[in-house]
């Protein structure tokens, strides 16, 4: 397999049945069918559709995100986007269950103007809005980064089988490893996201 042969223009799919049906007396390369047999075309077609998969999935996420750290749970704008449930049941629920037993209030000494000035607000100058939107570019920075090294660690893998093997890849084959990678990283991403919000 040299690497002198054209390179199709992404995406390049075809009709994938001249691969399947019949299978048999039939030549490995199709007269209409496309094939990437450079690794870094193959690279650069994994990411492209990983790309298309992977992004969206991640940035509906981070928006929502943004959403629940912007506005409070009671806001009109919360039951507007349908972010609000309309009661808290199990909280509710879960009230009776903890026995709760009244804490013992120590008086605390009286705070003269040295003290105030030394218990200054936290990050008093960063709003929620600018940490929902450090949240929902840290998803989008998330989403690039993870396609283009899953696309590296997928796409030369595979180019090495295919090559070993004296393989043709299909430019089917980047849909598919885009596709796969997307669907494993959604296993992995609502879970996590749900507990860190």
């Amino acid at each position: 397999m040299s690497s002198t042969r054209p390179v199709p223009k992404w995406p390049s799919l075809y009709n994938f049945l001249i691969e399947i049906e019949p299978i048999e007396h039939r030549r490995p390369v199709q007269s209409k069918g496309f094939y990437l047999y450079d690794p870094n075309d193959i690279y650069r077609f994994t990411l492209y559709w990983t790309l298309i998969f992977y992004t969206p999935a991640f940035l509906i996420c981070g928006i929502y995100a943004f959403l629940n750290l912007t506005f409070t749970p009671h806001s009109r704008v919360r039951r507007l986007l349908f972010l609000a449930p309309s009661s808290y049941a199990a909280v509710v629920a879960a009230a009776a269950d903890i026995p709760l037993r009244p804490y013992p209030i120590s008086p605390s000494p009286t705070p003269n103007k040295s003290t105030c000035k030394a218990r200054s607000k936290p990050n008093e100058r960063r709003s929620r809005l600018t940490f929902a939107v450090l949240v929902a570019l840290t998803f989008a920075i998330c989403a690039v980064g993870g396609a283009v090294v899953g696309s590296a660690i997928m796409g030369y893998v595979m180019a090495g089988l295919f090559k070993a093997a004296h393989f043709n890849m299909s430019t089917w084959i980047p849909f598919f490893l885009g596709l796969i990678q997307t669907l494993v990283g959604l296993l992995g991403l609502w879970p996590s996201v749900v507990d860190i919000i």
